[in-house]
């Protein structure tokens, strides 16, 4: 199975209101794809179609080789998903939460969640009422990952992860996927895409704008110039042949210059006004 996700030409609406309209990407086996978009960009949207939790209009999802929209049931078995805010219930320890995901499952997931629990510096004695939102969020990555399932969608999974835990997921991530695992992520953190994901999806206003190797889209014409010209600091972005720039800057006295790729952050905002033009 060569793409574990495929989305053909997605399409949701609200009454009148926008969803998605036409999303189309694939995310190969072994991958850290990354889904970026502003709020209300439809990455929820897209992920809650891919999960069956809501029915999409038109289009096609196929997931590890299961349609989405008639073997549900199928396509849930092979999934370990996060969600950006997860509930379970106050008075149960995170022990019983663990053992509750597993038997939903009929799977006995001891000595993974156990694994997993250890690295993530998880005490299963403690109640879910007593937690923290980095101490829940830590649960709801153990409950995702310790089947090891074939796909791992997160929503937003860093968010109240302190520093350290944030490299221990990552960490954790590519162990499963040296398994053979693949996982799909959406984040608000370009940092996280660029230093984990392989390819990236970028959404806006309900319709994908672009999908690439992070390393082509931190490859364009693009450049972050830092100079002093004729005694002035200037930082800008050129988006043109940089012979031109050479062109412009004859007769002008440049006593020092810097050129150099642009921030991950620096590219999405690129694409988001090259949309907008």
């Amino acid at each position: 199975m060569k793409n574990v996700i495929e989305v053909k030409n997605l399409s949701k609406r609200y009454g009148k209101h926008r969803g998605i309209e036409q999303v189309s990407f694939e995310v190969k086996k072994g991958e850290i794809f990354g889904f970026l978009g502003s709020n209300g960009a439809g990455k929820s949207t897209t992920i809650r179609s891919m999960l069956g939790l809501i029915r999409y209009d038109s289009g096609e999802i196929i997931i590890c080789g299961h349609d989405a929209a008639k073997e549900r049931e199928e396509v849930l078995k092979c999934i370990g998903y996060m969600p950006s805010e997860a509930w379970f219930y106050p008075g149960m320890t995170i022990k019983d939460v663990l053992k509750f995901a597993a038997d939903v499952r009929k799977l006995d997931c001891t000595r993974e969640a156990e694994k997993l629990c250890e690295k993530l510096q998880v005490d299963t004695r403690r109640k879910i009422s007593e937690l923290s939102l980095g101490n829940r969020k830590k649960v709801s990555i153990v409950c995702a990952m310790q089947h090891k399932p074939k796909l791992l969608l997160f929503d937003e999974p860093t968010s109240g992860l302190d520093p350290l835990m944030q490299n221990t997921f990552f960490s954790l991530i590519r162990d499963y996927v040296a398994e053979g695992a693949t996982c799909m992520l959406s984040t608000h953190v370009l940092s996280e895409v660029r230093n984990y994901c392989d390819r990236v999806a970028i959404m806006k206003e309900g319709k994908l704008i672009v999908t690439d190797t992070v390393t082509h889209l931190m490859a364009g014409k693009t450049k972050r110039i830092k100079m002093v010209r004729d005694g002035r600091k200037l930082d800008f972005l050129y988006k043109d042949d940089l012979n031109k720039l050479y062109r412009e800057l004859e007769g002008h006295d440049i006593s020092d210059i810097l050129i150099e790729e642009p921030g991950i952050e620096e590219v999405f905002m690129h694409y988001y006004e090259k949309e907008e033009n």
